[in-house]
């Protein structure tokens, strides 16, 4: 009967999920097209409080995931951008995307997803701040070369992939103006960008739907009764966590559904995609200790404040949050199609690596 329970909740989740998935990976595409790089380092090169700002609200939107981030973080810092810039790049951009907005409304609806929004861009802003206030750039010269090592760095002549754009990280330097292109923008979303969350997606959903129908009762009593120890084993489990913003929604969902506050799910939606053991290698190796302790400072601290507010919220308004989540429907013609064109494209990223090395190998000698 569990096993049951497990592949109903799985779809629940599946169908909530997928047609917004699908939609923002479409207009993810498109904006990837609309929106040149260039601009991007236009706009972040001074040090202070509007370059801050700026990387924030442009981090929002931006169709990054955590795997292109720092490569991009890294040309942005390169290209003389501020320390405080760059932090809150790093933390905007994971946390929130257009997939992940529209994923987000489709599960929890519109009070989550603003919220998640506006926070997402106050912890990235004082993060910023401080860091520009704590950390300033130290007036000495340093050689370019010396960031070269902090992450891959996508140039059109190093990576085959990268001229085609079906490189997973891969982020144009180029300042040369090019036409729209519908093709490229569907190989952006539905290939590079898919393709990059496909694996924590796809352990998402099973996770999610596993803490579902696994966590006995008296623990998620124990949690929902102690909403400081809920909120310290969220932060333990998702800060050294690789989990981007769109694959951490089923988890939180799931986390909810078994009786934790949705304080703490949000806890783990907002400091589960903004930091990993590898983006926390990179922010120390690229912006020094004091940049690293302001930004995991910044995001644990922030997302049990925030947190702690949005229980505030629902207790205040007496809402139940977990009515707000939408896994209960059987779901339509589109939502169920939606779902299965999603497990579809997972699935085949997830096998890819074997069916080409299964191709690699057909006709070689040297294949064992």
């Amino acid at each position: 009967m569990e096993i049951t329970y497990f592949f109903e909740a799985l779809w629940q989740l599946s169908i909530a999920m997928a047609p917004y998935i699908l939609f923002g990976l479409f207009f993810a595409g498109i904006l990837h097209e609309l929106v040149p790089d260039s601009i991007v380092t236009k706009h972040l090169g001074k040090d202070n409080v509007s370059s801050v700002v700026k990387s924030t609200i442009f981090g929002i939107p931006l169709p990054v995931c955590s795997c292109g981030v720092i490569p991009l973080a890294t040309s942005i810092k390169k290209s003389g951008a501020s320390k405080g810039a760059t932090l809150s790049f790093l933390i905007s951009t994971p946390i929130t995307g257009v997939d992940s907005i529209m994923a987000t409304y489709g599960i929890f609806g519109w009070i989550f997803t603003v919220y998640r929004a506006i926070t997402s861009m106050i912890i990235a802003m004082v993060a910023g701040i401080l860091t520009n206030i704590f950390d300033k750039e130290e007036v000495t010269n340093v050689p370019q070369a010396s960031f070269s090592t902090l992450a891959p760095q996508a140039t059109p002549s190093s990576d085959a992939s990268c001229e085609t754009g079906t490189g997973a990280c891969c982020t144009s330097t180029s300042d040369t103006k090019k036409k729209f292109s519908f093709r490229a923008a569907m190989q952006y979303a539905f290939g590079t960008l898919l393709g990059d969350i496909a694996k924590p997606l796809f352990w998402g959903l099973l996770l999610g739907a596993l803490i579902t129908v696994a966590i006995p009762e008296n623990l998620a009593e124990l949690l929902k009764d102690n909403s400081w120890l809920s909120y310290a084993i969220v932060i333990v489990i998702a800060v050294p966590m690789y989990v981007c913003a769109t694959a951490s929604l089923p988890i939180a969902a799931g986390l909810m559904l078994s009786g934790v506050s949705a304080g703490a799910a949000f806890v783990f939606l907002s400091a589960g995609p903004a930091t990993n053991t590898v983006t926390i290698g990179v922010v120390k190796k690229m912006l020094g200790t004091k940049s690293l302790i302001i930004y995991l400072g910044s995001i644990i601290i922030g997302s049990i404040l925030f947190g702690l507010g949005l229980d505030y919220i629902f207790d205040a308004s007496a809402i139940d949050p977990t009515s707000l989540i939408h896994m209960d429907e059987e779901g339509g013609l589109i939502a169920t199609l939606s779902s299965i064109i999603l497990w579809g494209l997972v699935l085949y990223y997830m096998f890819k690596p074997y069916l080409q090395k299964k191709d690699d190998c057909s006709g070689g000698s040297c294949c064992s």
